[in-house]
């Protein structure tokens, strides 16, 4: 916690810390938050049921405004309901290069199996322990004579670099426009005929092959606006301005394309519902496709 509070001080940090919550009220790292100025909330857990405890948490953690949970020396499983409500939101780093040795005593195991190494691994918290998707890791060398306690103070020390850039590059990452063009080309390239073209001199999307119209540009804060944004195809000029009426944080006019109907998607920002995203995509895919495709896709759908 200490680690991803001062790497959160750093005049580049990509995130705040803006509660400390733990089970214990005596735990260290609540006295260290309150030296830094920083919220604190404690519940003992004990005789509580397990869900009214993450339920208190919960709470505590959305009051806060906390837009996401880093997991640092929660010892505690939380249940499937918490971990729910929090998905992709979730992060905790555990002591070994998952997927190996999930639980305790992850030094010990890997000295006994013979390993080189040993090493630490943030991921994703999901209902099953320890098996979210890995975000990045850190190798420890395992040295001669070796112990779980040698092995682990210098494996301390590298979750103590790992888990700030991690959290860091995955907290802000909703902002960085490789990957959002890599979550567009995802959905984009799984429709039917679908391929990457350059459109004046920009990513875009275009189905039906040679001859084929596009459906879908990548636009990275093209023409002076600060957005990162997919455009598609609406049915024309009235949906287009009732959508930036009714959602303007979502949806505005594109310079040059607006005119034809196209309406951007703002990608970069808080809570983009990528399963908008993807209905856009398709919407725009079907109102320019071959009619073969459409009627494939169409039965494919019905069956």
């Amino acid at each position: 916690m200490a680690a991803l509070l001062y790497a959160s001080r750093l005049p580049d940090a990509a995130y705040e810390i803006v509660l400390v919550a733990s089970n214990d009220p005596q735990a260290g790292a609540l006295a260290l938050a309150e030296a830094e100025g920083v919220p604190t909330f404690a519940l003992s857990h004990k005789g509580m049921d397990r869900a009214d405890h993450d339920a208190a948490m919960d709470a505590a953690i959305r009051k806060s405004g906390a837009e996401f949970v880093a997991l640092a020396g929660y010892m505690r499983i939380l249940g499937d309901e918490i971990v729910g409500q929090w998905a992709g939101r979730m992060l905790n780093i555990h002591p070994s290069l998952l997927p190996l040795y999930t639980g305790l005593e992850t030094h010990k195991r890997a000295i006994e199996a013979g390993d080189s190494h040993g090493g630490a691994s943030v991921h994703l918290v999901i209902p099953e322990l320890d098996s979210g998707e890995v975000l990045g890791q850190v190798r420890v060398a395992i040295q001669p004579g070796d112990t779980p306690a040698t092995l682990a103070e210098r494996v301390k020390l590298a979750e103590h670099q790992l888990y700030p850039r991690i959290l860091g590059d995955y907290v802000s990452r909703g902002y960085d426009s490789d990957y959002l063009y890599a979550r567009v080309a995802d959905l984009a390239l799984a429709l039917p005929e679908a391929e990457e073209k350059t459109s004046h001199g920009s990513p875009g999307f275009r189905t039906g092959g040679k001859s084929g119209k596009f459906f879908a540009h990548f636009n990275d804060q093209h023409h002076g606006v600060p957005h990162i944004s997919v455009l598609a195809k609406t049915s024309g000029q009235d949906e287009l301005l009732d959508l930036i009426e009714r959602d303007p944080d979502t949806f505005y006019k594109p310079a040059y394309y607006g005119a034809s109907g196209w309406v951007g998607i703002i990608l970069n920002r808080p809570g983009c519902d990528w399963d908008q995203v993807a209905h856009w995509l398709e919407r725009s895919w079907a109102s320019v496709a071959p009619k073969r495709l459409t009627k494939l896709r169409e039965a494919a759908a019905e069956f």
